[in-house]
């Protein structure tokens, strides 16, 4: 077993706070390993390995990719609204707010 460890971070974020767990572990670790041994899943029991999304600065990982010293792995939560449909909803509302502009400034007759 190799005994040599790497420094990382797991972080997970709320809408009012961020927590941010430094640790070290084996070089070998996965992502899940990182998780576990981080203490995180007490702290947030909502955290569900099985369905919350994971990565590392970003990137989406899988719970079986394993680290480099420094990285920082990240829990990300489930989306509230798809992005997709918040642009569409923007746009249409655009095309409403530009109509009725134009009909503003259109002369009376």
């Amino acid at each position: 077993m190799n005994a040599e460890k790497i420094p990382v971070e797991v972080s997970y974020a709320l809408p009012d706070r961020q927590v941010i767990l430094a640790l070290d572990v084996a070089v070998d670790a996965s992502i899940e390993e990182v998780i576990r041994a981080s203490g995180i899943l007490e702290k947030f029991p909502e955290i569900d390995l099985a369905s919350n999304k994971v990565g590392v600065f970003g990137k989406l990982g899988k719970l079986t990719d394993t680290l480099h010293p420094g990285d920082r792995v990240e829990i990300y939560r489930p989306l509230i609204a798809d992005p997709r449909e918040v642009r569409k909803q923007r746009a249409a509302a655009g095309k409403v707010m530009k109509k009725g502009a134009a009909a503003l400034s259109e002369p009376e007759s």
